[in-house]
């Protein structure tokens, strides 16, 4: 699967998958740039809690390719690929307009294969964020109904959603769903079918199991009911520096939720989160300098620097 894009029909509607050699060269990039710890080198759109969004100039245009933890072999992608495709269909089926999204993987150095979501760079003011702090009352207004009403459609017992804002953008005026890299997708039996242990390698060893059962039963179980994942979207709005939206989101929300969301539960669930993401990527920063400069090895992810909560 090298080098080979791992499409689903609505990743057909992307230009051509990228040329091996240019994923390569993206990868080498990386190599050096944790080598050497830092991200000189290297044109960062974006960091999420776990990923990190990189820019690729191509000859065949501008793509954003989201950097996964490195999988261990070709059957553990190829099952991670069937989850993601059945992700990009099950939202599209729901409502959800998901940014045209491919994998792409490349060899990794010290083995394994490092894996790419590849989607076609959007303006910056398309982004939620970007645009909502940008806009107009009457069109942050219809931005926001739009999520609260596709999250409201979309998230249950099977689909979940992240809503925060920074997961929407628009696209030639229509809004699209960017975050697909954790499909939130349950089988018959109410379990997860992604494969969390994917998503906590790039935990120190010891926190490992605690943060899997916290993945499994509190941060991917709020996005499959209304409530919750409305919670969140209104709490990351204090992240954003856009907090005059809550008192909109709320209303939204609390036409579809009981009980009533509030303000104070807003503050109270922004300020747990950030405490709780804050230390996971301080004891991320713990364990890069113990691996660099005690074990001798090189720390195999990309890190932000401090983030602004």
């Amino acid at each position: 699967m090298s080098g080979v894009p791992v499409q689903s029909p609505e990743a057909a509607r992307l230009a051509a998958p990228l040329e091996e050699e240019e994923l390569a060269r993206l990868e080498a990039s990386v190599q050096a740039a944790l080598e050497a710890g830092s991200g000189e080198g290297l044109e960062v759109l974006g960091y999420g809690e776990i990923s990190t969004v990189l820019a690729l100039n191509t000859a065949a245009g501008r793509f954003a390719c989201k950097r996964l933890p490195v999988f261990p072999g070709e059957e553990r992608l190829s099952r991670y690929a069937e989850v993601f495709a059945s992700y990009l269909g099950a939202l599209a089926e729901a409502g959800v307009e998901p940014l045209e999204s491919r994998l792409q993987a490349t060899p990794a150095r010290g083995g394994g294969l490092a894996v790419y979501c590849v989607q076609p760079v959007l303006e910056p003011g398309c982004l939620g964020p970007r645009y909502l702090a940008s806009c107009g009352e009457e069109e942050g207004r219809q931005l926001l109904e739009q999520i609260v009403s596709t999250t409201a459609r979309a998230a249950g017992e099977r689909l979940g959603l992240d809503a925060q804002l920074s997961n929407w953008a628009l696209s030639h005026g229509e809004l699209v769903y960017l975050d697909v890299t954790t499909p939130l997708l349950k089988d018959e039996q109410g379990r997860q079918r992604l494969d969390t242990r994917l998503f906590t390698a790039s935990l120190p060893w010891a926190l490992r199991g605690l943060v899997q059962a916290l993945l499994l039963e509190e941060i991917l179980g709020h996005y499959h009911a209304h409530r919750p994942a409305l919670l969140d979207l209104a709490a990351n709005l204090y992240k954003e520096r856009l907090e005059r939206w809550v008192p909109v989101v709320l209303e939204l929300a609390n036409r579809v939720v009981d009980p009533p969301l509030t303000v104070d539960e807003a503050r109270r669930y922004y300020r747990s989160d950030a405490r709780m993401w804050e230390l996971l990527q301080r004891l991320r920063r713990l364990d890069r300098a113990w691996q660099r400069w005690v074990r001798r090895r090189v720390y195999p992810f990309l890190l932000p620097a401090r983030i602004e909560r």
